[in-house]
């Protein structure tokens, strides 16, 4: 250490080290950045199939049957995105069922429960209506009108 090759050798692991964290977080940040278009989804859909299909021919059939579904998320306003990533809506409904039946406790029969789930569901439906705009429409009626246009273009 006193000839200042320790010294080297520590400030070398430091500056390794902040590159390698800086260049972790920047992969973390760009896993965290979703593809918002439905071109890119359907581009890594197709490089997934590709490396799939040959092992897993049941369940590639089934995603490439079905997985118009899950692209609907890419045919939304980009303004919507941030909202329906979360589960948030689902996670609250779940907590308040939950409440209201440890309240209730024992249930007559099973058609008693589902009625106070429905009537839970439609409570908290009016409600978000009524109250909240967790979701903008006048987004989704500009979206739907630019769609509309490039169509016809």
């Amino acid at each position: 250490m006193e000839n200042g090759k320790g010294f080297d050798s520590v400030e070398r692991y430091r500056l390794s080290t902040h590159r390698s964290n800086c260049q972790f977080r920047s992969d973390a940040t760009a896993k965290r950045q979703p593809k918002l278009h439905l071109a890119e989804a359907k581009a890594d859909l197709a490089a997934w199939l590709s490396t799939w299909s040959a092992r897993y021919p049941r369940l590639t059939t089934w995603v490439e049957e079905t997985v118009e579904y899950t692209l609907t998320f890419f045919r939304l306003p980009r303004q919507h995105h941030k909202h329906l990533k979360s589960t948030d809506m689902l996670e609250r409904l779940n907590e308040e069922i939950r409440r209201r039946t440890y309240v209730v406790r024992i249930f007559p029969n099973p058609r008693s429960c589902l009625r106070l789930v429905r009537a839970l569901a439609v409570e908290i439906h009016e409600n978000w209506l009524e109250a909240t705009r967790y979701l903008n429409m006048d987004h989704l009626r500009e979206h739907k009108k630019e769609s509309l246009r490039a169509l016809a273009a």
